[in-house]
C-alpha cells in the first residue's frame, strides 16, 4: 500500500499510530534504564567536586559498586525499593575518595613497622640517645619481627630537628649493637646510618668509592666510612633489608598498609617505586584476595627497565591492582641539600663550598633514553624532580621525546617539583607534564628550608600552587608515605594553610582555596592516573569510591582543616573503613 494512494483521514489516522508508537518506543528504554538503586545517601553536604567551583547533590544513588545517579532527593526516592540501603548523613560531608598521587605502600607497611624515629607530631625523637633508647626498645619488643628484617631497624629521624644537630653515626649504633646490623634510615628515605657491623655486610671500606649518584660519609681522615650513607650509597642497605624479607612477610606488611591507608579515606594507592618482587608481592595479595583499594604500581627505570617491556602496563584493575606505568629518581631531596639545584644552596653542607647545587642521579644521555622509551611504549612516567636542575633535565627530555614521537596527551608527572620556576610551569604546560607538589614540606621542613637549604625567597614559593593554578596547570599533592604519614587530611590543612612546625606562614602568595585542595586529591589526581572516565568526581556512571568526613572542609576556617576526621571510607559501594 503507498502513502500517496491514501485519503486525509486514513493519513491522519496513520500517523497518529505512528507517533504513538514513537513515544511508546521512547519510554520504555527509559523505564528499563531506571534500576533501582542499592543504597542512596543523603542528608549531608554531598560535594560532586565538578568544576571550578563547588557543587552539591542532595542524594546520591548507588548500584552495582557504581554512581546510579545524583541529584534531588525526590528523584533518587524513585529509585528506591524494599532492597534501598538508605544512608542518612546526618550533616556528614561525602567526597569522591581520596587518589594518592605519590607515594610508596608497601614501604609505608614496612618501615611503619619498624622503631619510630619521628619527631613531634608523629613520634618523639629529641636526641642521638632518645633515637638509641628507642631503638632499644623496639629490638625488644620486636625480636621475632627483628629475625625477619636481619636488621635493626629505625624510621623516620631527621637531624634537623635532632638537638645535636647532625647525623648519628655508626659509633653511635655501635651502642645498640656491635654483633647485629643497625640501620637508621632518614625521614626523607634518602640518607641512612648503618653500624660498624651494617658497613661490613654492605662491603663499604675505606677503599669503597662514592657510587655514581650516592656518597658515603667519612671519617676526619677522608677515608673511613663513618655510617652515614646519601642516596644510592643509602638505597643498597634498604634494598638488602627490604629484599631479604620472606614473601609471607612481604603480603603482612602490604596489608597492613592498606588497613592505614584506608582510615585515611583513600580508595586509590600508589606503589610508587616497585620492584619485580614488590609487584609479585601485591599480585600475590590480589590473587588471595582482592584487596579493598585500588593499587597502582610504578617499576623503577632504567634499572627494572627490560621487566617492564616484558610485564606491561595495564589501564585496568585486577582483583584491584595494575601495574600503571614507571618511575625514574632522578635527584635526592631538599631537606638532605642531595636535590640538584640551578643556584647553589643557601648553606652547603659540611664539606661543600659556596658553589655547591647537588648532583643528578642520572646524565642528561640516560634521562633522555628513558623518558624516550616510556613514551614510545606508552608507559605513564613519574618522575622524581626535586630540584629546579633536575626539573630542565625532564622537561627537556619530554619535550624531546614527544617531537620525535607525535606524542600529545603523555601526563609525564614531576614528583615533588619542590622547586619548580615560572619558566618551567609555563613548559610543563606545554609538554603536558603534572606537577605532583609535596606541599608537606611546607609544615616539616619549611623552617629548615628557609633558615639552611633554600633560604627565604625560594622558601616562600615551594610547591608553587598558585602559581600552577594561575596557568590553569592541573596538579596534585602527595603525602609521599612512609616520608610521612599518609594523612589526607594534613595534606589538606598544609596546602591550604602552609605553615611550618614553628607556626610560621612559608609563601603565603602560593596558598589556594579548600576547594583548589580538594580538587588535587579527587578531579585533578583521577587525571593523573587517566582514570578521569571512573573516578575523582561523584558523577554518574563512575565508581561509587567516597570518603566520608564529619564535617565539610569548605565550612571551615582554614586553620580547623587539620581537625576533620574521615569517619568512613566506601570503595565501590562497599564500607571498607568506619571510624569506631
Amino acid at each position: 500500500m503507498s502513502l500517496f494512494n491514501l485519503s486525509i483521514r486514513e493519513l491522519v489516522s496513520f500517523w497518529r499510530v505512528l507517533f504513538c508508537c514513537a513515544v511508546v518506543c521512547a519510554f520504555v528504554p527509559t523505564i528499563a534504564l531506571a534500576q533501582k538503586a542499592d543504597q542512596i545517601y543523603f542528608g549531608g553536604s554531598l560535594l560532586t567536586m565538578e568544576g571550578d567551583r563547588p557543587v552539591y547533590a542532595e542524594a546520591l544513588a548507588v548500584t552495582d559498586g557504581n554512581i546510579s545517579f545524583v541529584g534531588k532527593l525526590s528523584e533518587a526516592l524513585a529509585l528506591k525499593d524494599d532492597a534501598t540501603q538508605m544512608h542518612d548523613l546526618q550533616g556528614k560531608a561525602l567526597l569522591p575518595g581520596f587518589i594518592d598521587s605519590h607515594g610508596h605502600a608497601m614501604y609505608a607497611g614496612i618501615l611503619g613497622s619498624t622503631a619510630n624515629l619521628f619527631a613531634y607530631p608523629d613520634g618523639h625523637a629529641t636526641d642521638i640517645p632518645s633515637l638509641i633508647s628507642t631503638m632499644n626498645d623496639w629490638q625488644k619488643n620486636n625480636a621475632e619481627l627483628a629475625k625477619m628484617l636481619g636488621w635493626i631497624v629505625g624510621f623516620g629521624y631527621d637531624d634537623a630537628l635532632l638537638s645535636e644537630g647532625r647525623h648519628p653515626t655508626a659509633s653511635d649504633l655501635d651502642l645498640i649493637s656491635k654483633d647485629r646490623p643497625v640501620m637508621m634510615i632518614h625521614q626523607s628515605v634518602h640518607m641512612s646510618v648503618v653500624n660498624h657491623k651494617g658497613l661490613e655486610l654492605l662491603g663499604y671500606t675505606a677503599e669503597t668509592p662514592d657510587p655514581s649518584g650516592g656518597v658515603i660519609h667519612r671519617e676526619a681522615d677522608g677515608k673511613t666510612p663513618n655510617g652515614v650513607l646519601e642516596e644510592h650509597a643509602s638505597l643498597k642497605g634498604t634494598f638488602m633489608m627490604v629484599g631479604g624479607l620472606s614473601e609471607k612477610a612481604r603480603q603482612v606488611m602490604g596489608l597492613s598498609a592498606i588497613e592505614r591507608y584506608k582510615s585515611y579515606g583513600w580508595t586509590t594507592i600508589q606503589e610508587g617505586g616497585a620492584s619485580p618482587s614488590i609487584v609479585a608481592s601485591w599480585r600475590k595479595i590480589a590473587e588471595n584476595k582482592p584487596l579493598e583499594v585500588d593499587v597502582a604500581a610504578y617499576p623503577i627505570l632504567p634499572a627494572f627497565e627490560d621487566y617492564l617491556k616484558k610485564e606491561g602496563v595495564r589501564k585496568e584493575y585486577l582483583n584491584g591492582f595494575r601495574v600503571a606505568g614507571a618511575k625514574i629518581i632522578m635527584d635526592g631531596a631538599v631537606q638532605n641539600k642531595t636535590a640538584y639545584l640551578t643556584k647553589p644552596y643557601f648553606k652547603p653542607p659540611p664539606g661543600q663550598d659556596a658553589s655547591y647545587r647537588a648532583y643528578p642521579a642520572y646524565d642528561d644521555e640516560v634521562v633522555n633514553r628513558v623518558v624516550h622509551a616510556s613514551l614510545k611504549a606508552d608507559w605513564p612516567l613519574l618522575a622524581h624532580t626535586n630540584g629546579d636542575a633536575a626539573g630542565d633535565q625532564l622537561i627537556n627530555a619530554v619535550s624531546k621525546a614527544r617531537r620525535q614521537l607525535g606524542k600529545t596527551d603523555n601526563r609525564t608527572v614531576m614528583i615533588h617539583a619542590q622547586t619548580a620556576r615560572d619558566d618551567q610551569l609555563d613548559r610543563m604546560k606545554l609538554e603536558s607534564i603534572i606537577p605532583s607538589f609535596f606541599t608537606l614540606h611546607t609544615y616539616y621542613w619549611g623552617d629548615w628550608h628557609r633558615e639552611e637549604t633554600l633560604g627565604a625567597e625560594r622558601t616562600a614559593r615551594i610547591s608553587p600552587t598558585q602559581s600552577a593554578l594561575r596557568r590553569k596547570l592541573a596538579f596534585t599533592t602527595h603525602h609521599d608515605a612512609p616520608v610521612t604519614p599518609p594523612s589526607s587530611i594534613r595534606i589538606l590543612a598544609a596546602t591550604v594553610n602552609r605553615v611550618s612546625r614553628s607556626g610560621k606562614v612559608i609563601g603565603e602568595a602560593q596558598r589556594v582555596s579548600t576547594y583548589v585542595a580538594l580538587k588535587s586529591l579527587t578531579d585533578w589526581a583521577a587525571y593523573q592516573y587517566f582514570e578521569e572516565d571512573r573516578k575523582g568526581t561523584l558523577t554518574k556512571g563512575k565508581l561509587a569510591d567516597f570518603v566520608i568526613l564529619d564535617q565539610n572542609p569548605l565550612d571551615l576556617a582554614p586553620e580547623k582543616l587539620n581537625d576533620l576526621q574521615v569517619v568512613s571510607t566506601v570503595k565501590e559501594g562497599r564500607v571498607i573503613y568506619r571510624k569506631d
